[in-house]
């Protein structure tokens, strides 16, 4: 029995009580990568992103682990929320406009203490004064470089369009800018180098555009080392005390841990591994996170019909933002339906020995947004499912 068969047996016993769809997190394997971020990450400590994860009883068990502190947030208001549950650092991501989160976050102590908003212009911090509504708490902030590679003379970009703030004259102007504003306090710098922390660089089957993405992902790297530094420099000659400076991804531990300009990691997406981190050459990690689908159409010879599917990710629309069905091996989509709303069909020898009523288990093509279409989340150890926790959907939020 091949490894893959043996998770199988493992899944369809601990949730043979259980009517599919189903969700499950297989902590063996969610400890495990757990512990492959804290080795890539050589002592720095880990954020954890929270999008990838989006389950509170999940952070707070990977938060135990030596090796992770604070969380890295996607919306004001799951950090509101994420603040008042006890977590005590949570870093918001990405800019926000939620002028109700701005004014509760200015009057409470206690969220301002805990909760860092993220800047990128000056226009950002007049949006929160407008909101505050009498609150007089100071904002702590944080400013997101641009990471970007820029060739030819920035007539070609490499890296996702965030912060306008690209060189250490830019970031340190708004530095300034936040230093010598009131109610706002400048703590901390973040850099998301997504082409090189998301971006898988062994393609199965496309050698050629492997190495480019590997020679693209190192070029970029040496860049940003020197670019991050630089930045580092200039914004503690406006703020020597400041408290961070975060960096990298799932796909970057490793790298960007290695820059001393560097404190902490942000990672999430790796505890879980979904299907587009196994095209990485820096690290193998263990599908953590699953759903199951179940039979309960034999149309023909080779093909099966399961109940649901149609759960892409976001990005590109493209093959790899489906799911991939993972557990029987040799299943695999009818290119003319793909993955359905309602059913999907599923081709393959093998599907001829499902019956009406199995499992098919599957992987979804990235980490926490599989949350957002189950209530719960079954932990299995082992063979058995030792315990059922909420997603954030379950505890009645979707936060976008």
């Amino acid at each position: 029995m091949t490894a893959r068969a043996a998770d199988r047996a493992r899944y369809d016993r601990a949730t043979a009580q259980l009517d599919a769809p189903v969700a499950i997190v297989d902590l063996d394997a969610f400890d495990a990568n757990a512990d492959d971020l804290v080795r890539r990450a050589g002592g720095k400590p880990i954020r954890v992103a929270s999008k990838s994860v989006r389950c509170r009883a999940l952070l707070e068990r990977v938060l135990a682990r030596e090796g992770f502190a604070g969380i890295m947030s996607f919306t004001l208001a799951e950090s509101l929320w994420l603040a008042r549950s006890g977590f005590d650092d949570v870093l918001l991501a990405y800019p926000s406009a939620d002028r109700a989160g701005y004014a509760e976050l200015a009057a409470d102590p206690k969220l301002a203490a805990a909760v860092t908003v993220m800047v990128d212009d000056p226009a950002q911090l007049d949006l929160i004064d407008a909101a505050r509504a009498g609150g007089g708490e100071v904002v702590r902030v944080c400013l997101e470089l641009d990471t970007a590679l820029k060739l030819l003379g920035g007539r070609v970009r490499i890296g996702a369009r965030r912060s306008p703030l690209h060189s250490p004259a830019q970031v340190a102007e708004v530095a300034r800018a936040v230093a010598r504003r009131p109610g706002f306090q400048l703590v901390g710098i973040m850099a998301y180098e997504g082409h090189v922390a998301g971006v898988g660089d062994a393609v199965a089957g496309r050698p050629l555009r492997s190495r480019a993405v590997r020679l693209m992902q190192a070029a970029a790297r040496r860049e940003l080392a020197e670019r991050r530094a630089a930045v580092v420099r200039a914004v503690r000659e406006v703020v020597p005390d400041l408290e961070f400076v975060n960096g990298g991804g799932t796909g970057s531990v490793q790298h960007t841990a290695a820059e001393d300009a560097v404190t902490e990691i942000a990672a999430g997406s790796g505890l879980y591994v979904p299907r587009l981190f196994d095209n990485y050459t820096s690290f193998r990690g263990r599908p953590a996170a699953l759903f199951a689908l179940p039979v309960v159409r034999r149309p023909g010879v080779g093909v099966v019909t399961v109940l649901g599917g149609g759960y892409p990710a976001s990005g590109a629309p493209g093959a790899d933002r489906l799911p991939v069905p993972y557990l029987p091996e040799g299943l695999r989509y009818d290119p003319q339906e793909g993955a359905g709303e309602v059913q999907t069909p599923l081709l393959g020898p093998v599907a001829d020995d499902l019956l009406i009523g199995d499992k098919v288990w599957f992987r979804h093509a990235k980490a926490g947004e599989l949350c957002e279409r189950f209530d719960t989340l079954r932990l299995v150890e082992g063979d058995a499912v030792t315990v059922t926790v909420p997603t954030y959907r379950g505890e009645g939020h979707t936060f976008l």
